[in-house]
């Protein structure tokens, strides 16, 4: 297997957490994760808000500066960089950050010709190059220059300014793309014109994308690989299909229950991952599975975190639970017995 564009190795990210009387102490927006990026692929993210997963691109683009671990993109280590060097980096534009709201983060006063050439401007890029270049990003994107290149955010729709977005992160001509909740404030056909387009953009530019969502629905026809997150943690990762199908950790399997144009071929339900109603969820501390509260399959190892590891047999699969291997096959006998202990249907 080639050397992935970008390898995050025992990544952890702190943030300010104020404490009554004490003054701030810290949390943790990442704990110890450890993820590649491959050159061509999109790579799927989700999560539920607050795992992370925002945290992890910020990093990457270098407006979060680490706690631990490295980031490596393109053989160099980028997580360390500072001052000019990490301002090399960004003016460079090798890593684009595309955010989840374009209207906020375009600028209002400027047209949407100055909006896609500002990157190549920072960059140095001669004048005479950046509207061939501006012009060139805005077709690639499904949109006429001619007729939407002195026109405003405001004059745009919401499907516009997302491709604005994207084209002036592609303008700079970019090896990786990170796109935070792209299609999340889009209605559905906007959505899958959005996704369809950054599918066509890693193949046409040989991008590696990754999609930041809250949802597994809107990845399962894009994505090559999924990553999943956890509190701050990565808890499953590995190719789409296996992923959604086969889910080795429980919130994963929640997530896909709760999905069902997704749900894979026992037609697992939400009840069958949750604890069931009036249960007393197990008390964990600090170093416990971050799952622990919510999960059913509990046990006493999971007092402790579990490493994020390779699953037996399986190719490019990875697991944070003590019972990746096990907790499935409890599901589907216990799926079994509450379909046989139903009474039939009356015929």
């Amino acid at each position: 297997m080639s050397t992935p564009l970008l390898r995050i190795t025992d990544l952890s990210v702190s943030y300010a957490l104020p404490r009554r009387g004490t003054g701030l102490g810290t949390g943790a927006a990442l704990r110890e994760v450890s993820l590649d990026v491959r050159a061509g692929e999109i790579l799927g993210i989700v999560g539920e808000t607050g795992s992370g997963k925002t945290t992890l691109a910020r990093a990457t683009v270098g407006l979060v500066t680490p706690a631990t671990g490295t980031i490596t993109f393109d053989g160099v280590d980028i997580g360390g960089l500072q001052g000019s060097a990490l301002r090399g980096f960004r003016r460079r534009g090798q890593v684009q950050l595309v955010f989840q709201d374009p209207l906020r983060s375009l600028d209002p006063d400027l047209t949407v010709g100055q909006l896609v050439s500002e990157p190549l401007a920072i960059a140095g890029v001669p004048r005479s190059e950046q509207r061939v270049r501006v012009e060139e990003a805005i077709g690639l994107v499904g949109l006429d220059p001619s007729t939407i290149h002195d026109r405003l955010p405001r004059q745009l729709s919401g499907g516009q300014r997302q491709r604005i977005a994207l084209a002036r992160a592609i303008v700079t001509r970019p090896q990786l793309l990170f796109c935070d909740e792209p299609v999340s404030a889009l209605d559905v056909s906007n959505r899958n014109l959005v996704l369809s387009l950054l599918d066509r953009l890693r193949r046409e530019l040989g991008l590696a994308v990754v999609i930041i969502a809250h949802d597994l629905s809107s990845l399962a026809g894009v994505a090559d690989r999924i990553a999943v997150f956890y509190r701050s943690r990565l808890v499953e990762s590995g190719p789409v299909e296996e992923v959604l199908t086969r889910p080795a950790h429980p919130y994963t399997g929640l997530l896909t229950a709760s999905a069902p144009s997704v749900a894979h071929e026992d037609r697992l339900r939400p009840a069958d991952l949750r604890l069931e109603q009036g249960a007393e969820p197990p008390k964990g501390g600090p170093d416990s599975c971050v799952f622990l509260a919510r999960c059913r399959f509990a046990h006493e190892a999971c007092h402790q975190q579990p490493l994020t590891t390779p699953l037996p047999g399986t190719a490019d699969r990875t697991a944070a639970c003590h019972a990746a291997t096990t907790w499935p096959s409890q599901i589907a006998t216990t799926s079994t017995s509450t379909a046989a202990d139903q009474p039939a249907a009356a015929g």
